[in-house]
This record gives structure tokens, sequence and C-alpha cells, in this order.
């Protein structure tokens, strides 16, 4: 894996939580802007939108460098608008990225060909 493409898998997996978390807050306001006065839901929407598309030009990008297949591109998409999703997407980006790691250590020391 070279480095480009190591730097935007990085970038989605690091902005796939913090999505998440807007997204989880996003529905508690809403709901309370429903029950009580309180109203905070014009403010996180915008960093969840903010939030949001940084998530879906990263995924764009990881899947541009990273040459997924439609099948792995459209689970995290589909993660992406799921509420708790972003959670998902951010533990299997992290175990790739240590797979990856892993493999080119034992290509370095020649320990696979692969």
């Amino acid at each position: 894996m070279d480095i480009k493409t190591a730097t935007a898998l990085r970038r989605l997996r690091l902005v796939s939580a913090p999505e998440a978390v807007s997204f989880l807050i996003l529905l508690v306001c809403s709901v309370l802007k429903r029950t009580t006065d309180f109203d905070a839901v014009p403010v996180m929407g915008a960093i969840h939108g903010v939030l949001f598309i940084l998530y879906v030009i990263f995924w764009a990008d990881a899947w541009n460098r990273a040459k997924w297949p439609l099948k792995t591109a459209a689970l995290y998409f589909i993660l992406s608008v799921l509420p708790t999703g972003g959670f998902f997407a951010e533990r299997k980006l992290r175990r790739e990225a240590e797979d990856a790691v892993i493999a080119a250590r034992a290509r370095k020391e020649g320990v696979v060909n692969a």
C-alpha cells in the first residue's frame, strides 16, 4: 500500500467516529427540540453536515485510491448513513490498516512475497 492510499484510509477512519457521534447528538437534539424548549438542532445540524460531507469526500478518495470493489465501497457508504455506522467503519478501517502494516513488514523481512 502506498503512502497516499494509507493517508486516504487514515483520513476516512479519523472522520468516521466523530461523524457517528455528531449523528447521535443530532438525533438527541431533535428529540429534545420536540419535547422541550431546547433547540440545538441548527448548530448540531451544521456540525454534522460538515462532518458528513468530509466523510463522503474522504470515502470517495479512499475508494479511488484503494481500488475497493463496489461491495466494499457501498458498505462504507451505507455505514455513513446509519446512526452508529461510523463506529463500525472506523473499527474495520483500523483493522485493514493494521493488516496492511503486518503484510508490509512481512514482505520487507522476506517472509512472504506478496
